[in-house]
């Protein structure tokens, strides 16, 4: 039989507390170890239980919930899934620095049993802390995160630099943290736009992308239809539709899942090696699944240059893992050589 995943659950309001105990308690999958009200409760009992997997609120009395995953993770590293609700621009902020400081996912906080979305809130709700329980982490930070075999790592790359026009970015999870990484490496006056799907919880978009304008150099924006990409810009795929690029401009698409996202990052490959051919960069990041992979197969195919994150600095390798596997990468770096090398391939960078 296997053994139960042991969930701790941190939680001021009473009712809510209650009802996660009863959303997680009624999965097969989970135990309920403990329900505390707060952050100090629950390093208290850090102490002396060990966790598979901790549900965090936000805002919460005395330490908040950023504050916590920077003890918990300094303290005692266990995988941590944010439960936020969509209050405020601050809680926001609170819940994507928590994203920073090592926790892995921001998640809906679910809505009362009678309300239309329940089941559907619950079912995500369960499904990241049963996934985000197999992510190994540790003292002041992530590691190498979840496995999917060995890579070969590709043969030494040729690069044309100053030939490339525009970078499409698709990242998952443990995706917010490495975009702050990598948008400061690449720094003020970077001359190409960038494209970006960022799998996040739909209502948290809003916040994630005005969290990034106000962490890194790059005006970052939601993209919309018949935009005209400009250098210094981040244009971030919209809620539950895909973007692409279309005779040099932004396009927004309502079409099916790919991979079972929507945003995905095929669909915003596929069209910047349709567009673009050689002169497209593609890059994926961390994040699980396969997202991204045949998209950047075709920027590859199409003579463009492609990078994915190595295992060393993932969270969680499953998207890189895919894209090297079906010979989609021309190099396979670890997070803050990435910039280095997309600032190589605009001609601004040292020679490789």
């Amino acid at each position: 039989m296997r053994k139960k995943i042991k969930v701790l659950i941190v939680e001021d309001s009473l009712v809510v507390r209650e009802l996660l105990k009863h959303i997680i308690g009624s999965d097969a999958r989970f135990e309920v170890l403990a329900a505390v009200e707060s952050a100090e409760q629950c390093l208290h009992l850090l102490e002396t239980e060990t966790p598979d997997i901790i549900s965090l609120d936000i805002r919460l009395p005395g330490m908040n919930g950023l504050d916590a995953t920077l003890q918990i993770m300094a303290k005692r590293p266990t995988p941590i899934v944010v439960v936020a609700a969509q209050v405020d621009d601050d809680e926001l902020n609170i819940a994507m620095n928590a994203l920073r400081a090592g926790a892995l996912s921001v998640v809906e906080k679910p809505v009362g049993v009678t309300n239309i979305a329940f089941e559907t809130m619950a079912a995500k709700l369960c499904t990241q802390l049963a996934i985000m329980s197999q992510v190994k982490v540790v003292r002041q930070g992530i590691d190498r995160g979840l496995r999917f075999g060995s890579i070969d790592q590709p043969q030494k790359p040729i690069m044309r630099p100053g030939s490339y026009t525009m970078v499409g970015i698709v990242s998952s999870t443990g995706g917010p943290q490495a975009l702050v990484q990598l948008l400061n490496g690449l720094g003020a006056g970077f001359p190409l736009p960038i494209l970006l799907v960022q799998h996040i919880t739909s209502s948290f978009l809003d916040g994630f992308v005005s969290w990034l304008t106000g962490t890194t150099p790059f005006q970052v924006r939601i993209a919309e239809e018949g935009e005209r990409p400009e250098a210094g810009r981040v244009y971030v795929a919209p809620v539950e539709t895909h973007l692409t690029l279309i005779h040099g401009l932004l396009s927004i698409v309502d079409t099916l899942p790919v991979c079972g996202q929507k945003p995905s990052g095929t669909v915003l490959f596929s069209s910047l090696a349709r567009e673009l051919r050689d002169k497209a960069v593609g890059v994926v990041l961390t994040g699980m699944g396969a997202d991204g992979a045949d998209g950047l197969n075709q920027i590859f195919k199409a003579g463009g240059y492609t990078i994915a994150e190595d295992s060393s600095t993932c969270v969680v390798f499953g998207m890189p893992s895919a894209a090297a596997k079906i010979g989609a990468v021309r190099e396979m770096l670890p997070l803050p050589a990435i910039a280095t090398r997309l600032l190589d391939l605009t001609g601004r960078g040292e020679p490789a």
